[in-house]
């Protein structure tokens, strides 16, 4: 691997046509540098990290004395200092020097797209770094905001203060309203009491926002309220411990702690009893993010499959010459190239509806159907991360199992995306809720048959509008009839409704694509389209086969 952001077109088109000129002129020399960084060093240190420097908890200094220290290898913390620096977490908030204004999420998702390939690990304190900001710069008081954002939006100019969020108790995980966290006033702060049972960035972070109850505040999600809460000055004064780090089976870079506070200083942030809602906008961010994660898990899983069959000799012959071969990894082309296009929108989407000044001038509308892209995307990018790393597995052979291959870390990492940010399960509730509550199945239909409208004279129908179409109408008669059954029946449906969302959103993209697109993109859409709607045809002409070099390069 050479640079991440060259070997991809696809991204790189995408920025072009969604960024302003002067923005993407200077985006595309940024990520040139750092897909180049991505591919080389910061890879380097992400095996390092996996294998031998994985996160140590440091728990007593020689004379007995607690520190719940965590200890960081050098590589690492040198990937952390190349990447903010880059601006991943604070051009979002903060103007970039060249340009004179701010960045936006769209540059920040292609920086953590490209991180992905390497350390998805990694890509989770920024993440939670990047959910620390928004809850700040949108809730906090000035004084929050003057004393901690500047080091939270660090890009070097500052000491940086990572960002974490602390919501899993070992009694409630995806159940957050039976949180019992205590938190009391005193002068003007508060006293944090209790523990967090999955602590993701603890010990690394400069501030952590920690969901926590008051005295007399109802039960439920309803009682819990925001806290930001300072790491070290806690730390040192013994009010916050490191019980331990808990020892996962992927992504290894990212500490993840039991934490007990002990009267722990915080700070309320928002208002009082409304810190679920607050955190539910940043889960969204957080979402969007394990979906960025799960689509650089799937170009990597992807290229390295590649790599590797176009290398390989098997019975005189390279890999690449078998159309068994040639069906894999040009339907693994499609199905990412796609699925990237349809989560950029949806982060198109995003920057209207959470950026600090676009978010009041936000539709409601759009507010519905960002949270219903955001939850059928999520799902299905983390489910199709898993599969990618089985396939780049399995394409390797027995190679694939073994840990001198980047495969198996693939495999690892990808794994937990299914579960952080939320289930399928849970996420299948969303999509019930957000219907149920919204009609989001009807925005949903409506935006997806007045695109297909819109296309339709220009596309041939029987190359794919047609079959999209009519699952548009058989989607909304089984909503329909879902409806009128009851609360607990609905939601044995409601993982597969969010399937038919995400696989006809993909296919309005495709088809939009195949339109204005170039012949690499055309051939994109066809391969795509005849996987999800005519795999069960049997073709004398496979598409995948047709257009096999248009799109691997092959």
């Amino acid at each position: 691997m050479k640079n991440f952001y060259q070997d991809d077109p696809n991204l790189k088109q995408l920025l072009k046509k969604k960024l302003p000129q002067d923005f993407f002129r200077w985006a595309d020399k940024e990520l040139d540098e750092y897909g180049r960084k991505c591919a080389n060093e910061i890879d380097e240190r992400a095996v390092h990290t996996d294998r031998e420097g994985q996160p140590k908890s440091i728990r007593y200094d020689r004379m007995g004395n607690d520190l719940s220290h965590v200890w960081l290898n050098e590589g690492y913390k040198e990937t952390v200092k190349e990447t903010y620096n880059a601006g991943i977490v604070g051009y979002v908030h903060k103007e970039i020097p060249e340009l004179g204004h701010k960045g936006n999420y769209l540059y920040s998702f292609a920086q953590g797209y490209l991180l992905s390939h390497a350390e998805p690990g990694f890509y989770c304190p920024v993440t939670l770094t990047m959910a620390t900001a928004y809850l700040i710069d949108h809730y906090a008081t000035d004084g929050l905001k003057e004393k901690y954002l500047p080091n939270v939006l660090s890009t070097g100019d500052v000491e940086l203060f990572e960002g974490a969020t602390f919501l899993t108790e070992r009694q409630g995980g995806s159940d957050v309203g039976a949180s019992e966290v205590k938190a009391v006033k005193e002068n003007d702060y508060y006293r944090i009491t209790g523990e967090k049972y999955f602590a993701s960035n603890a010990g690394a972070c400069g501030v952590a926002m920690v969901l926590a109850r008051l005295d007399g505040a109802p039960p439920g999600t309803k009682g819990l309220s925001l806290f930001l809460v300072p790491w070290e000055e806690n730390r040192a004064e013994g009010s916050l411990l490191i019980r331990r780090l808990k020892d996962k089976l992927g992504v290894r870079a990212v500490p993840s702690a039991e934490i007990e506070f002990e009267g722990a200083k915080g700070y309320l942030v928002g208002e009082e009893n409304k810190g679920f809602f607050y955190m539910i906008e940043a889960l969204n961010l957080s979402r969007v993010s394990n979906a960025i994660a799960s689509l650089g898990i799937m170009r990597r899983a992807y290229l390295e499959a590649k790599n590797y069959a176009e290398s390989r000799i098997a019975f005189g012959n390279k890999l690449t010459n078998y159309p068994m071969i040639k069906a894999t990894l040009g339907e693994m082309a499609a199905k990412q190239e796609i699925e990237t296009n349809a989560v950029f929108e949806v982060i198109n989407l995003m920057d209207d509806v959470m950026g600090v000044e676009s978010k009041k001038e936000a539709s409601k509308k759009e507010q519905i159907l960002f949270r219903l892209y955001v939850a059928i995307m999520k799902k299905e990018t983390a489910e199709q991360a898993v599969h990618f790393a089985h396939e780049s597995i399995e394409m390797h052979g027995g190679n694939g199992y073994i840990e001198d291959f980047v495969t198996p870390r693939l495999l690892r990492d990808a794994q937990v995306l299914t579960v952080w940010e939320g289930t399928a399960n849970i996420l299948g509730l969303e999509v019930l809720r957000l219907i149920g509550k919204y009609s989001a199945d009807e925005l949903f239909l409506e935006n997806m048959i007045n695109r297909l409208n819109r296309v339709q004279e220009k596309f041939k129908v029987e190359t794919g509008v047609l079959p999209v179409v009519t699952e548009v109408n058989n989607l909304k008669e089984r909503i329909d009839e879902i409806k009128k059954m009851s609360s607990d029946l609905q939601t044995y449906y409601s993982k597969d409704i969010a399937k038919r969302m995400a696989d006809i959103f993909e296919s309005v993209i495709a088809i939009e694509l195949s339109v204005l697109g170039n012949a690499r993109q055309k051939a994109v859409s066809e391969v795509f389209l005849e996987s999800v709607w005519k795999r069960e045809r049997i073709s004398h002409e496979p598409a995948v086969l047709e257009h096999f070099e248009l799109l691997t390069g092959l």
